[in-house]
């Protein structure tokens, strides 16, 4: 999965995420269509400091060694200038010293993990930067929600049994906590579990009409499931990767479309992502997870920027400019403007979130009364 050999005066951008080792693959493999999108328009338009952007492909198979081999084969035998990726949380927080290190900017246009951008945020100059959920984040916009759509004031939660849906148990009842509230309930399930009927009994005979559930896409359809089974079908928030194809083919059309989930953006959302969503169905027509190609596309806009601003492609002076502001850059997602600073390396806040849904077997925009009342305000994490 290698680039054309590129010229000695063309820039090279590396791509380093999983696209074709597990559930994950769906975001990155639709990530890589974004960024090549973003690499021809921008040779189109004249490319950066006058020389063509040639992207160098690598997948990780979100195997951690498999991607630490992958960013030290673009850092150090292909030179790129930046890095693109990845796609796995894990994936990124094992290989994160190596650009940090060799002082190359990377932009993580998927994985959400708090951490990811904050590990080195003590440092003289972070590398690291993201355009993407992040975890925290989706739980403030979950939860803003939440705190609206329950009649009786009552919202349980129920996770996954591993780190991740612990970490956003933790992180739910932090944020809940702050609406001045507590769940009814909290349950936890196996990831790999397809019966959850027991602890959705406990959940309903709490009097929980809203739930919060944090796993990956295909234990939440075996989730949706349970609920069919017990007629139990309070309002029901979840994050990002239920976007993924897992829920849509387990769970079936009907009962996917059940679950609500954060998102920055969706393939109608605004007339660039109609358009964005149409050229990478072209290369990929089942893609199920738009905004990762969308958030791949900005990522790859900044960066050239960046380049283009700091009239080189010295990693430091292109890491000073992301820090200092660049120009304001039209992206999918909207318009950056001074997305990052020394401080922050997240160009994407509760703010910009969204939520989503399934319907007809593609994830759209949801909105009803509640999120037209919503204001900042509520957003509180």
């Amino acid at each position: 999965m290698l680039a054309a050999p590129a010229h000695a005066q063309d820039i090279k951008v590396g791509f380093n995420a999983d696209q074709s080792g597990t559930a994950v693959a769906e975001l990155g493999i639709a990530a890589r269509h974004g960024f090549d999108l973003a690499i021809e328009d921008i040779n189109k338009a004249g490319g950066v400091l006058g020389r063509k952007l040639v992207g160098v492909i690598r997948d990780d198979t979100g195997a951690p060694p498999k991607s630490i081999q992958n960013m030290t084969e673009l850092l150090d035998s292909e030179k790129v200038a930046a890095v693109v990726g990845p796609a796995n949380s894990g994936n990124a927080l094992a290989w994160l010293h190596l650009p940090q290190q060799r002082k190359i900017p990377v932009i993580v246009p998927v994985a959400t993990a708090t951490d990811i951008t904050r590990r080195y945020a003590g440092e003289p100059q972070n590398f690291i930067y993201r355009i993407s959920m992040v975890d925290r984040e989706q739980v403030a916009l979950l939860l803003a929600y939440a705190v609206k759509a329950t009649k009786n004031q009552k919202i349980a939660f129920i996770a996954d049994s591993t780190g991740f849906g612990q970490q956003g148990v933790k992180d739910l009842t932090d944020v809940l906590a702050m609406h001045g509230q507590k769940p009814v309930a909290v349950e936890k399930f196996g990831p790999k579990d397809t019966d959850m009927t027991s602890q959705l009994a406990k959940i309903r005979d709490a009097g929980a009409d809203t739930v919060v559930v944090y796993g990956l896409a295909d234990a939440n359809a075996q989730l949706l499931r349970s609920m069919e089974k017990i007629n139990y079908f309070p309002t029901t928030l979840g994050t990002w990767g239920n976007m993924s194809t897992p829920l849509l083919n387990i769970a079936g059309k009907k009962l996917s479309e059940h679950i609500i989930f954060a998102t920055s953006t969706a393939e109608d959302s605004n007339p660039r992502a109609v358009a964005l969503a149409a050229r990478v169905r072209e290369r990929y027509p089942q893609m199920p997870t738009f905004v990762a190609a969308a958030q791949a596309y900005d990522s790859m806009m900044l960066l050239a920027a960046a380049i283009k601003q700091a009239g080189t492609t010295d990693g430091a002076k292109v890491a000073a400019t992301l820090d200092d502001g660049v120009p304001d850059t039209q992206g999918i997602i909207k318009l950056y403007k001074k997305p990052f600073s020394k401080a922050e390396h997240d160009a994407l806040s509760v703010s910009d979130f969204n939520l989503a849904r399934w319907k007809d077997g593609k994830v759209v925009s949801y909105a009803d009364a509640i999120t037209k009342a919503m204001t900042p305000a509520d957003l509180k994490k």
